[in-house]
């Protein structure tokens, strides 16, 4: 008997790399194997390798190619700013929204070891940040403040443009995650910072890119600390030979998600649209439902049911889903995105999220549904039999 090929429901933590991107890449993993910092032609041909691919990711989101900073992922991105630009500044305030990702939760919280003062926006029940807290929080001098632009659980967009606008008044660093929303909205760089951002951080393996790089949008007037100290390399601000092949497939993957991203956009929303329509029949809770977000991204719960008991049942009817509770055999707290949006506890331990990719169907949405529908069947009639 053949077993049923998994259907990939989780393009939000990682994605496949898309052909077009392997085909780019390969050459520099076999016979272009040069230094991008040397001087003979093998290393001449990896540093023009490396600028073109600078050039692209720069396209991608509006900057000049001055401003990006290659990284080993979206989570360093955040680490490097946060940190580099904090070595620069008096410490004193830190806010940040508190549904962002552990890179930048934790970052701060090791600030606040080191004189730093962190303090944790509110939030509203989609997600979204609180207007009123955020006045009260900028009129108290904050020095660096950290939103992220689309939330990796439940996929809900900040408005970090008119949030950075209004910082600007105090003074404020802006740093936004911009990792989930690469590649599923419009991003550009040039306008966000002449509202404020001065930094964004993207990851490559979130849009058909390979695993292990990033990159650091940068301000250039902003000084930052380099974390890696060494030879150098990306302006000085993350020395360490390049990864040629990865930085070449990153500028590949950015190239083809601008191109795509409309006709993109328009069939996930689609299947976003039929998935919550068939969840809503169900009496699953949407959340952030209502507010804008990201196009490929559901995060619901079915009450009395736990999140990772369907996912475990799920994947074995062949669907590969995320828990939107982070949780592991050592921690059994509920997600800190929906605990902050005030999600009780027994349904927020019942998040599931869907986030789709190019390659899924309606065909596979309208079987997810039926396989899901099952699954809840049979787990109540094993809880009535019990």
């Amino acid at each position: 008997m053949t077993k049923m090929a998994m259907v990939y429901f989780d393009h939000n933590a990682t994605t496949p790399v898309d052909p077009m991107v392997l085909e780019a890449m390969l050459p520099w993993l076999s016979g272009q194997f040069g230094n991008a910092s040397s001087r003979h032609e093998y290393g001449r041909a990896a540093r023009k390798a490396v600028d073109e691919a600078r050039d692209r990711v720069a396209a991608a989101v509006g900057a000049h190619a001055t401003e990006i900073v290659f990284t080993g992922g979206g989570s360093e991105a955040d680490n490097l700013f946060i940190k580099g630009a904090a070595a620069f500044l008096k410490p004193g305030m830190i806010a940040i929204s508190p549904v962002e990702h552990p890179a930048v939760i934790k970052s701060v919280e090791q600030l606040a070891r080191r004189a730093w003062r962190l303090h944790r926006l509110a939030v509203d029940a989609k997600g979204r940040i609180d207007e009123a807290d955020y006045r009260q929080t900028l009129s108290a001098g904050p020095r660096l403040i950290s939103v992220m632009l689309a939330n990796n659980e439940t996929g809900v967009l900040q408005n970090v443009a008119t949030l950075a606008d209004a910082a600007q008044a105090c003074g404020a660093v802006f740093h936004t995650d911009g990792v989930q929303a690469l590649g599923k909205i419009p991003i550009d760089f040039r306008s966000l910072n002449a509202c404020g951002v001065n930094a964004l951080a993207l990851s490559a393996h979130k849009l058909g890119g390979p695993k292990g790089v990033g990159a650091l949008v940068a301000d250039k007037r902003i000084e930052i600390e380099p974390l890696i100290a060494g030879g150098g390399q990306e302006r000085g601000l993350r020395s360490g030979t390049e990864n040629v092949a990865a930085i070449v497939g990153f500028g590949v993957a950015c190239e083809l998600a601008v191109q795509h991203l409309a006709e993109r956009s328009s069939r996930l929303t689609a299947l976003r649209q039929r998935l919550e329509e068939g969840l809503s029949a169900m009496g699953a809770t949407l959340f952030g439902a209502g507010a804008d977000r990201v196009p490929n991204t559901v995060c619901f719960a079915i009450a009395g049911f736990d999140g990772e008991t369907l996912i475990m049942h799920l994947d074995r009817a062949g669907y590969a889903l995320a828990s939107g509770a982070a949780c592991s055999s050592a921690d059994s707290e509920p997600s800190h995105v929906l605990t902050a949006m005030g999600v009780p506890n027994g349904l927020a331990r019942g998040a599931v999220r869907v986030s789709f990719g190019s390659g899924n169907t309606q065909e596979e949405v309208d079987a997810f549904l039926v396989a899901l529908r099952d699954t809840t069947t049979k787990l109540r009639q094993l809880n009535t039999t019990f």
